[in-house]
């Protein structure tokens, strides 16, 4: 494997991850800004590893089957679709970029070459998220009628890749564009990648008066023929973070807070089932750290790679993932 760019606030975690696999061979790295790429130079993440002088040579070799996109999500879509056009399947960090057909046109090539395209959404991989979709799917919580997703954070104004200012200049949408697909991710697969019928979507600036177009107080309502979702995100919380996600079904409840990492689900049941009491309970979890979340997307994409097992979510899943982030945030019209 090789990682294209180096800008992604996951992009040394993944390094890491690459680094720790013993199933992974990571021959290298390329950025094509050179301060970037200085910077990570210096860093412990990328010690001592090859930098390729193009992303040619290191598209062109092989020997690479697999290739981590790390850059910027304002540069994300051109270094999925060289890489994907060279062969190479994609470990693409979120979200896809803004453009609609761009990304489409990537899953469609990846179609063709019989490619996986796994897209970087951590939550995936916690225990306490798989938990929780394992219960659902199950018919534990009953029928799924709400769920309620809060992911918000603190970012500084100017000063580095991740700030209100880099992405009010390349995207629309604010902190839900950067943040929202991992909440959108968890409520999709809950509600079985039933596509909802209506995005209504509230993007405010509320304390960034520097940054008229940056959206740093925002809200997306996803309908569904039987449900809801709400997932709300800011970008000036008080640290430390207070995220949380909650289910909620005809028969029961769950919710995870802190989210992450969680090291228990908060369950309630109207009456015994699946092994658990009714009334309120304390499930445990293995509270999965943000590295190890990472290292368990790789251990899940190598073996795809190899044929042992099918990608965790589908290419159909994926598309609905940013289908539905790019309506919230306004660069599909409508809703």
């Amino acid at each position: 494997m090789a990682q294209y760019g180096v800008q992604h606030g996951h992009a040394a975690g993944k390094a890491r991850a690459m680094r720790m696999n013993p199933d992974v061979e990571f021959c290298g790295v390329y950025e094509p800004d050179p301060a970037a790429r200085a910077r990570a130079q210096a860093s412990a993440a990328y010690a001592g590893l090859r930098w390729y002088q193009s992303s040619e040579e290191m598209l062109g070799d092989p020997s690479i089957v697999a290739v981590a996109i790390e850059g910027l999500n304002a540069h994300s879509l051109p270094m999925a679709r060289e890489a994907v056009e060279a062969g190479k399947h994609l470990w693409y960090d979120k979200p896809a970029g803004d453009d609609w057909a761009a990304f489409q046109e990537i899953v469609g090539i990846a179609r063709r070459k019989g490619l996986i395209v796994q897209m970087g959404y951590m939550f995936r991989y916690q225990d306490s998220f798989q938990k929780l979709a394992q219960w659902v799917h199950a018919g534990l919580l009953g029928d799924v009628f709400s769920i309620r997703g809060h992911m918000s954070t603190w970012i500084p104004e100017t000063g580095g890749a991740f700030t209100r200012g880099t992405i009010a200049r390349s995207h629309d949408g604010g902190i839900l564009f950067d943040l929202g697909g991992h909440m959108l991710d968890q409520v999709l697969w809950l509600m079985r990648d039933e596509r909802p019928h209506r995005v209504s979507a509230f993007v405010r600036n509320d304390a960034t008066p520097n940054l008229p177009r940056f959206r740093d107080n925002t809200l997306a309502v996803l309908e569904f023929a039987r449900g809801m979702a709400m997932v709300d995100i800011a970008a000036m919380e008080v640290e430390p973070k207070q995220r949380r996600f909650e289910v909620y079904g005809t028969r029961g409840s769950a919710m995870l807070d802190p989210m992450e990492p969680a090291p228990a689900i908060r369950l309630i049941l109207a009456e015994a089932a699946g092994g658990f009491q009714p009334g309120l309970q304390e499930v445990p979890t293995e509270g999965t750290t943000r590295q190890r979340s990472y290292e368990r997307e790789l251990e899940a994409f190598v073996p795809a790679i190899r044929g042992e097992h099918p990608p965790d979510r589908s290419l159909d899943h994926e598309l609905l993932v940013q289908e539905t982030l790019l309506r919230a945030t306004g660069h599909i019209p409508g809703g």
